[in-house]
């Protein structure tokens, strides 16, 4: 029985769609059943073309699907990107969860065993805080959150981050990739967490 996984993110310069699809990766391989959405941009187009990474990230990813409240409702477990914004997700993707009202109204997120992953470009810019913000909301919809903890050696290569992967991003938009690692054994956890969840709901 295969997991049914939506990863939704939002990346200006392509930080957290690198991590997305580091997760999208190691979650194919698992047989999981994947959907790789993105938050639909909210900043005016001027401000784009202002940033050429920001420009050129946004034409190379036009072509992924722009999230849905019906890809959570499809999924099993999600996992969610975001850069951080002053020790907060992207308003971007906050958006996007903002539309999630109707689904939990109808107690439609309940049990979806979530997680998620952030960026910022110092390793004190508020990345905790950002990925456990997202939390809060989880918690209200009544989903079961799976962070990572210190389940894996490679966690405190990266920090040491018990929440969920964390990039720090350097001037030139570059980062260790050991945080690739990381996401991949956050993204396996999800992924096994949701499975054992999914098996005993079909006994």
């Amino acid at each position: 029985m295969s997991v049914k996984l939506a990863i939704v993110y939002y990346s200006s310069t392509g930080t957290n769609y690198k991590l997305a699809q580091a997760a999208q990766e190691v979650a194919a391989a698992r047989g999981a059943e994947v959907r790789l959405v993105r938050a639909a941009e909210l900043a005016p187009a001027e401000a784009v073309a202002a940033n050429p990474a920001w420009k050129a990230h946004q034409e190379a990813t036009s072509g992924i699907p722009v999230a849905k409240p019906e890809d959570l409702d499809w999924a099993d477990a999600i996992l969610f990107g975001t850069p951080t914004r002053f020790g907060s997700p992207a308003s971007q993707l906050r958006q996007f969860l903002d539309t999630t009202g109707g689904l939990w109204a109808q107690g439609k997120l309940t049990n979806k065993v979530v997680s998620a992953f952030t960026s910022a470009q110092n390793p004190h810019g508020g990345q905790e805080a950002t990925i456990l913000s997202l939390y809060t909301t989880f918690y209200h919809w009544g989903a079961i959150v799976v962070a990572p903890g210190y389940t894996d050696p490679v966690l405190f290569t990266t920090g040491g981050n018990p929440y969920g992967s964390s990039a720090t991003v350097d001037q030139l938009g570059g980062f260790d990739p050991v945080v690739l690692e990381a996401i991949k054994v956050q993204t396996n956890r999800l992924i096994d967490v949701a499975g054992q969840l999914k098996s005993g709901q079909a006994v």
